[in-house]
């Protein structure tokens, strides 16, 4: 079976890293693509998986957005013109969406962004099948026009931290406390104010603060910012606390038993929630209130292994869900062919 899955971001690399290693253990034939972005080539190198760099990721504009993504698509379709994948699997890569419908290739979606409605309209209604965490109701994705949706029990992030090792150290002051400054360029964040930085200051009182910037390395006074790429799943074993508004790393974090905090500009996300339900240390509290909470839980650890346990590996359901998929060779076309 030739498989095709598309990264666009840092979450999607190590997803798609998890997801290539699985099938290619049971013998089958992963192709890797990605996009440079700040987070993608970096962590490819850093786990050592060979994705094919192509497009680029430009946030300056709508026009930079819609141009590169075309570029990208044209170049995608080139790629796999005289090679057609079995089955293309993404965390909902518009770009592969695109041409995988128009090259007639069958559709798995991962996704745990409800609020990122622009991505949604683009590649939710061309998935055979979305592949979602229980937390987030069918009829979100449904109003999306989803066809079919399997659920599990757990988050994505599961999948590369149930058997997460790290042998990496670090050589930063403690107690330290990292902070993620919100995705500012996602199309569904454009107007909306990042209150991180001023967050990290406040924090500064309680420890070592390190902020990880998303675009640019640029100094912030008193804080701590590395040039380097940080690998945040390793990083947030060692921290004391984690912060931000939401995503990846905050739930890398709680998934490991590090506190973290999420403020609830995104973070009221049903996944974030869905983990702090089920006992892991994450707190999803107003900005006003984080160096309360802070103060109470810095340094502290939870013991999550049999919480961790408990949860499904998202890779094994795109494991049975693709076989399915491929014996009743079901996809979202008419006998005719898509229509381009």
């Amino acid at each position: 079976m030739k498989i095709w899955y598309d990264a666009c971001t840092g979450k999607h690399i190590r997803y798609g890293a998890t997801i290539a290693k699985h099938f290619r253990q049971l013998g089958h034939k992963v192709t890797l693509t990605t996009r440079t972005h700040p987070d993608t080539i970096a962590l490819a190198k850093i786990l050592d998986e060979k994705f094919i760099p192509i497009g680029k990721y430009d946030p300056k504009s709508l026009f930079t957005r819609l141009q590169e993504s075309s570029k990208r698509t044209i170049e995608l379709a080139k790629l796999f013109k005289n090679n057609i994948p079995d089955i293309a699997i993404s965390h909902q890569s518009v770009d592969m969406c695109r041409v995988a419908f128009g090259l007639n290739i069958p559709i798995i979606l991962t996704a745990d962004t409800p609020h990122a409605s622009a991505v949604n309209k683009l590649t939710i209604p061309l998935a055979n099948t979305l592949v979602v965490s229980e937390a987030i109701p069918k009829r979100v994705f449904k109003n999306y026009g989803a066809q079919k949706i399997v659920q599990f029990k757990g988050v994505d992030e599961v999948a590369w931290i149930k058997d997460f090792k790290t042998s990496e150290s670090f050589k930063f002051e403690k107690p330290l406390i990292v902070v993620r400054q919100m995705e500012t360029k996602a199309s569904y964040a454009l107007g909306k104010t990042d209150t991180t930085e001023k967050i990290a200051r406040k924090l500064t009182s309680l420890g070592n603060v390190l902020f990880l910037t998303r675009y640019g390395k640029p100094k912030r006074k008193g804080l701590t910012v590395v040039k380097e790429f940080v690998n945040s799943a390793s990083l947030v074993t060692h921290a004391d606390l984690v912060v931000g508004i939401g995503g990846t790393m905050l739930r890398e974090a709680a998934l490991q038993g590090t506190p973290t905090i999420v403020m609830s500009e995104f973070g009221k996300t049903y996944v974030n929630k869905y983990l702090s339900e089920k006992g892991f240390p994450l707190f999803i509290i107003d900005a006003s209130k984080v160096l309360t909470i802070a103060k109470k839980c810095l340094g502290k650890k939870w013991n999550v292994k049999e919480k961790l346990a408990e949860l499904e590996n998202p890779v094994e359901i795109i494991e049975t869900v693709t076989d399915k998929t491929l014996k009743t060779k079901g996809n979202i076309f008419s006998e005719q062919g898509p229509v381009v």
